[in-house]
């Protein structure tokens, strides 16, 4: 699976670790570049945009913690036992 140039809806959940129907929605949202190949127009997911996806999730997660630094109230409380 490293070496292919092409994943499958189900390689790009478990490389995600999300589930199928999130891969989907991304897929279908336009978020995660994607083709339909093939006589039944399955999925493909090139490597190459899964990884530009994944930086893209890091550079807005950047930017969403600079725009809201963490302050010990957004900390969950400790449950008491």
């Amino acid at each position: 699976m490293a070496t292919d140039r092409f994943l499958q809806l189900s390689d790009v959940a478990e490389i995600l670790n999300i589930s199928s129907s999130q891969t989907y929605a991304l897929v279908r949202s336009g978020d995660l570049p994607a083709i339909k190949i093939g006589g039944r127009g399955q999925w493909r997911v090139e490597r190459a945009e899964l990884e530009h996806y994944i930086e893209r999730m890091y550079k807005e997660t950047r930017d969403f913690v600079r725009a809201h630094p963490f302050t010990y109230t957004d900390a969950p409380e400790e449950e008491v036992s």
